[in-house]
């Protein structure tokens, strides 16, 4: 594997949570294909979307969350062209229109609980025609774009293409193998994943006014308590709607800052060369992507604690100079101690969890480094970390698949209030 066809796939630039983010895109691209005032919009999407667009803040909408508002903005856009950062196209104009759409009722959403991967369908139907526009799978693979019942030609993905065969590539990978692959980097892709780091960086400072005094004034005392403020403030102003564009990493913006943040941070701490960091983020993101793998795009799980905390563990083993067989240690000891946190919707509370998984990775690759970890005795875990992943997905996709349902009946008696007063 090529680590610029990964970066390619995996790590790309978005504004505001993705999957709104990917629900106004494809909204602005069916209201896009009429003429003439909108009429109604309506949304079927799987229940992994749903609870990811449910309470989340969206960029540059005057403090505006949730799913409603994201398809009255979208429908609203007047730039399909933007892909994940359509949102940079909200102005005061949009969002007078979108009230306008809220309060005539005109949103509305069902959730498709037969689909277990990515689905948005959402038809706009103004004065003059219906548009269409369908995503599936991965959050820019859009297939189906229709005006009145007519194919239109599907622009390519804004962002890329599908990521499914590298991650499966990845899951088929030891740690050992994903090692050598982190070795291989070129000079573009060094220079790209500075810029994610750069601009991670960037929002999680933006952020830091949503830290409270108090835990600000504890976690600065040492360098893991710094990296775990800082993608706390980074998580929180994203979730929030803070319009600033972040890297994403396997479809996910906090996975981006997660996986980034406490690498870069950690290498600055330990005095180590740009050239070693950059070595050990490469790794942290391919063991982060190979577990998004096993998890799924979206999951009953939280990959952004989950999947990042395992990368993590990876990467700072690198920084310290550990090799495959630490970082195995590592990756099994944040699968042993993490796999069961839910995921329940994109929130400001993610980046609570996103803490916890900075939190387990420091603990895990500290013991690895001391030659200690999980063992394959202990519950899930596996003989080395690429079973442990393996084992983590079973779980997952398997002994928790009641979980989204539950989930999703709680979000929807809660939405009910909504439907009725703000729409």
């Amino acid at each position: 594997m090529r680590f610029s066809d990964y970066l390619a796939a995996e790590w790309k630039p978005a504004l505001g949570c993705t999957e709104p983010a990917a629900v106004a895109w494809a909204t602005a691209l069916a209201a896009g294909t009429v003429d003439g005032a909108i009429q109604r919009v309506c949304l079927t999407c799987d229940p992994r979307i749903y609870k990811n667009c449910y309470a989340v803040g969206l960029p540059n909408s005057e403090g505006k969350t949730g799913i409603l508002w994201t398809l009255a903005i979208g429908a609203s856009l007047n730039d399909s062209s933007k892909g994940l950062r359509s949102f940079e196209a909200t102005t005061p104009s949009v969002l007078a229109i979108a009230s306008d759409l809220m309060m005539r009722k005109a949103i509305r959403v069902e959730v498709d609980a037969r689909r277990s991967e990515l689905y948005i369908d959402v038809t706009v139907e103004s004065e003059n025609g219906t548009g269409r526009a369908v995503i599936e799978r991965e959050h820019t693979h859009l297939t189906a774009l229709t005006r009145n019942g007519e194919d239109l030609s599907v622009p390519p993905p804004a962002n890329g293409d599908g990521t499914a065969p590298i991650r499966a590539n990845l899951a088929g990978m030891s740690i050992r193998k994903m090692m050598d692959v982190a070795l291989s980097l070129s000079p573009d892709d060094r220079k790209a994943l500075r810029e994610g780091i750069r601009i991670n960086t960037d929002m999680a400072v933006a952020g830091m006014d949503l830290v409270p005094a108090r835990v600000m004034h504890r976690q600065l005392r040492h360098g893991p308590g710094r990296a775990e403020m800082y993608v706390n403030a980074g998580v929180m102003a994203r979730m929030s709607g803070v319009a600033r564009t972040v890297m994403t990493l396997a479809g996910s913006g906090n996975k981006g800052l997660t996986v980034s943040i406490p690498v870069w941070l950690w290498g600055r701490e330990l005095g180590l060369p740009d050239e070693r960091i950059d070595e050990a983020l490469a790794m942290a993101c391919l063991v982060t992507s190979a577990t998004t793998h096993h998890l799924g795009t979206l999951s009953a799980a939280c990959g952004s604690a989950i999947a990042a905390g395992a990368g993590v563990a990876a990467g700072l083993v690198m920084l310290e100079g550990g090799g495959a067989d630490e970082a195995d240690l590592a990756v099994s000891s944040v699968v042993g101690t993490l796999a069961g946190m839910i995921c329940d919707g994109a929130k400001v509370g993610c980046a609570m969890k996103t803490v916890t998984g900075v939190e387990a990775a420091f603990r895990a690759s500290e013991y690895a480094m001391s030659g200690q970890g999980l063992p394959p005795t202990n519950g899930i875990t596996g003989i080395d970390g690429k079973t442990s992943l393996v084992h983590l997905g079973l779980i997952i996709s398997r002994g928790m698949a009641g979980v989204d349902t539950e989930i999703l009946d709680i979000m929807q008696i809660k939405l009910k209030p909504l439907l009725n007063h703000q729409r």
